[in-house]
């Protein structure tokens, strides 16, 4: 097959600003449309920094596997599992050891298994309710009310702790709700939006009224879910045998239509009709050169979108510059086993914020996966900063070692020095789906409807997770493929 343009006629330039996830996923998806339809295209993907990927890294230090970043994605979100059978990553695809399953909460300092059938903000199960020592008899009282509390008035939107609240208690909230959806969003549940992150639970409430009855006949129907499996063939968290790291080299290695160029920040977009053989966009560079471009891609964090588009349109640049994002950091640690009194019988632990701990979560990472230490050592992992703690990702690499050192002391009996500490910051990097998001979210792509041969893609509107992430970039480039390389120009 020949991608070869016809005599005299132009190829299409799509710029794709963001070497992330979002933005490889553009860029290989364009590279797939124009395969699969026979139209030839180029593409021109900048990256800010020195190397692709964004916040996923992984790292090989003394045959311990370190995932600096994320460490997974979802497999019952389709996006990245598909992209990874296109790619030929299906045999290198590795699921979690399930025969250690359980996570554990933080409770008077000590490790407590999270109740079975727990669902992120409710329990399937009453038997492992009734004995866990996590919640107190009146929160336990005060859970099952949700079964015959009616339904809410109909609301546009509400926080996720506000009805967690309303619905199951201030202990669920406070003990696992918090916990656990900090752990996904870093957020503060009664700022963050439950229509935009939860809204399985929102449809729950509406068409069952009772959350726990609803999760419990989803459970019924397909047991797998709480048991925290979403098939037969993949667990629910699913990561690459050599690391996340293997995604972004795979994308990297098949983008052969384009330009892939690194610490090439854009520092401006420009805009002006086209005709016949001209392009539409013109992108500054730091470095003084520019780009000209028939349909350009913004994946980038909102904050930087907003001041690209701030010339172009000054109330996109105001919807963009209103998400508010949060800064972690993560702490790789390696031990010997025989260094840990705690038997890690599970893949990790959550933090509630009534506890006061200094860290949102540890995961025992060679427990999780196998691959990611040698044989008779440990391989663990913490999270430090969010939305409540921003003041803790943003102390020296002495103060945060220290801070982790004194949690995996107390909570899992740890007293020896770590054989290795790995710190990697994230400034910047979640953002945070407020009260409304959906809504602010309508407003941006109404604006960018108005431009002709732009579109957005990251983790800042519609999903967080690579998964999410993938989906974006691949919707990114699906809609600049119609306008620029399909139509005619």
């Amino acid at each position: 097959m020949s991608l070869s343009p016809a005599k005299n006629s132009r190829v299409p330039h799509i710029v794709i600003v963001g070497g992330g996830i979002a933005g490889l996923a553009a860029a290989y998806r364009l590279e797939e449309l124009s395969r699969e339809r026979e139209q030839p295209l180029r593409f021109t993907l900048l990256e800010a920094g020195d190397r692709f990927g964004g916040v996923i890294a992984t790292e090989q230090r003394d045959d311990f596997l370190l995932e600096l970043g994320p460490d997974s994605f979802i497999s019952e979100k389709p996006w990245a599992l598909a992209l990874c059978r296109r790619l030929g990553l299906e045999p290198e695809l590795l699921g979690t050891n399930d025969t250690r399953r359980a996570t554990f909460v933080v409770h008077q300092g000590k490790l407590e298994p999270l109740p079975q059938g727990f669902m992120l903000l409710a329990p399937t199960q009453f038997g492992p309710l009734l004995r866990s020592r996590i919640f107190s008899w009146p929160g336990k009282l005060r859970m099952a009310l949700d079964l015959v509390l009616p339904r809410a008035r109909e609301q546009s939107d509400e926080s996720l702790g506000s009805f967690v609240r309303r619905r199951l208690g201030r202990e669920a909230l406070e003990r696992i709700a918090q916990p656990l959806i900090g752990g996904i969003y870093t957020a503060d549940p009664d700022q963050l939006s439950l229509a935009a992150t939860m809204p399985r639970f929102l449809h729950m409430e509406r068409d069952y009224r009772s959350v726990i009855y609803a999760l419990w006949r989803a459970s019924r129907r397909n047991p797998q879910t709480t048991r925290g499996a979403s098939g037969a063939r993949w667990s629910l968290f699913v990561t690459l045998q050599t690391g996340m790291q293997r995604l972004v080299s795979a994308l990297t290695e098949r983008l052969s239509l384009g330009t892939l160029r690194q610490r090439c920040p854009a520092t401006s977009v420009r805009y002006q009709p086209a005709g016949p053989d001209e392009t539409r966009w013109t992108i500054g560079c730091a470095n003084g050169s520019s780009l000209h471009a028939d349909g350009l891609v913004l994946a980038t964090p909102a904050f930087a979108a907003a001041q690209l588009v701030r010339g172009l349109d000054g109330a996109l640049s105001q919807h963009l510059a209103s998400i508010p994002y949060s800064s972690t950091a993560t702490v790789n640690m390696a031990y010997r086993r025989d260094q840990i009194p705690h038997p890690l019988n599970g893949f990790g632990f959550v933090a509630p914020r009534v506890e006061r701990r200094s860290i949102l979560a540890g995961t025992f990472s060679s427990i999780k996966y196998a691959g990611r230490a040698p044989s008779g050592y440990a391989l663990l992992r913490a999270f430090v900063g969010g939305a409540l703690q921003a003041e803790l990702s943003e102390r020296d690499d002495a103060e945060i070692r220290a801070l982790v050192r004194t949690e995996l002391r107390q909570l899992l009996g740890i007293e020896a020095e770590p054989l290795l500490t790995r710190i990697a910051r994230y400034p910047q990097s979640m953002p945070q789906y407020r009260v409304g998001h959906l809504q602010l979210v309508d407003k941006i792509e109404k604006r960018v409807a108005g431009h002709p041969g732009l579109a957005l893609a990251g983790n800042a509107y519609r999903g967080v997770g690579l998964a999410d992430c993938v989906r974006s970039g691949e919707a990114a480039a699906e809609a600049m493929f119609d306008e620029c390389v399909a139509k005619p120009l």
